[in-house]
């Protein structure tokens, strides 16, 4: 009901694609020889949704200049912002093959991460500069801190989560994808995300804060556990504190001038937009603090051919499941720290 008054006509089939099984992309292990996994996935007909659009993007660019625009008269290229060293595979839209498990190189490492391509979207957003100290406040599992690790350019990555359990998964997939001395410039942590700021304020260049959230995909999905059960009905309502309580850890961890993304799995704006909102308030308003929420509308632009990309998000982007491109929801909000 909630959601059909949010999404108008677009829920039937945003809920659709909830209860149909969710699509994957295979992030590369630049840490293992890829080259002929990339070749391997390239005979299935998937490609690398990272490399494909800053490929389209180029090229749109040179039509532009083509055009007989001057550089100082076009925007920046959509390309400046991206990581490409990132690689991604995904199989097309509406192409519903799955990717075989992955497999361990001479060394033993796994050559390649099986998760939502969607949640990469933040890690792109954040974009990761060489020697950037980076915090990734709620860590586990650990596809995103994969992901960071990925970009090959971390100069120290603090990875934290409260879970214990949570963490222990962390530390397998860091063991399983990451070579030992690449390991070394991770420090793991498993405190209560709120209280960074007073462990390390204002130490970072940039912070991923992927949060709690309703993680509606298993919501609609899972009845053990679930947050919507009667019995969680405090926690679910809690939850818009908790998240904001997080990004603001994530604000005060922040060098002047830093970056953070927050990010959720969820449809909803009150796990979203209005966290950001009153995030944007408090800092202002408690901590003299202003903060800067980045256009982050070039993502639609650069990666409509893989994702569908809600159109009416006040503030940052959210991706929609969608049958033919069965990612998603994904939230992700860009704040710099003026």
């Amino acid at each position: 009901m909630n959601y059909s008054l949010q999404l108008k006509d677009l829920w039937p089939s945003v809920r659709a694609a909830l209860l149909c099984e969710q699509k994957y992309g295979a992030l590369l292990n630049n840490f293992s020889p890829v080259d002929h996994v990339a070749q391997e996935l390239e005979l299935l007909n998937a490609t690398d949704f990272v490399s494909e659009a800053l490929k389209t993007a180029q090229q749109s660019q040179w039509v532009m200049e083509a055009e007989t625009m001057t550089q100082a008269e076009m925007s920046p290229p959509l390309c400046a912002s991206i990581s490409s060293n990132i690689k991604c595979y995904t199989f097309p839209r509406g192409d519903i093959t799955r990717f075989r498990p992955a497999r361990p190189d001479a060394l033993g490492l796994l050559d390649y991460y099986l998760m939502d391509a969607a949640s990469l979207l933040p890690i792109l957003a954040l974009n990761v500069q060489p020697d950037d100290f980076v915090l990734d406040l709620c860590a586990a599992p650990g596809g995103k801190t994969l992901a960071l690790l990925q970009t090959g350019i971390c100069g120290h990555l603090a990875a934290n989560d409260i879970s214990i359990s949570r963490t222990k998964r962390l530390y397998e997939i860091l063991h399983s994808y990451i070579p030992k001395e690449i390991r070394k410039m991770v420090s793991v942590t498993s405190c209560d995300g709120r209280d960074w700021d007073q462990l390390e304020g204002g130490t970072f260049h940039k912070v991923l804060v992927d949060v709690p959230c309703t993680t509606d995909r298993h919501s609609v999905m899972e009845d053990d556990n679930n947050i919507f059960h009667k019995r969680r009905t405090k926690e679910r309502q809690m939850l818009p504190m908790l998240q904001l309580q997080l990004l603001m850890a994530g604000i005060l961890a922040t060098k002047q001038g830093g970056e953070v993304v927050y990010s959720t799995c969820s449809l909803s704006p009150l796990q979203n937009e209005y966290v950001i909102e009153r995030a944007v308030e408090i800092a202002e308003t408690q901590f003299n603090i202003r903060i800067h929420v980045e256009d982050l509308s070039h993502f639609r632009t650069l990666f409509q051919d893989t994702f569908s990309f809600f159109s009416e998000c006040r503030l940052g982007e959210l991706v929609l499941p969608h049958l033919t491109a069965n990612f998603g929801p994904m939230y992700f909000c860009k704040l710099r720290r003026m």
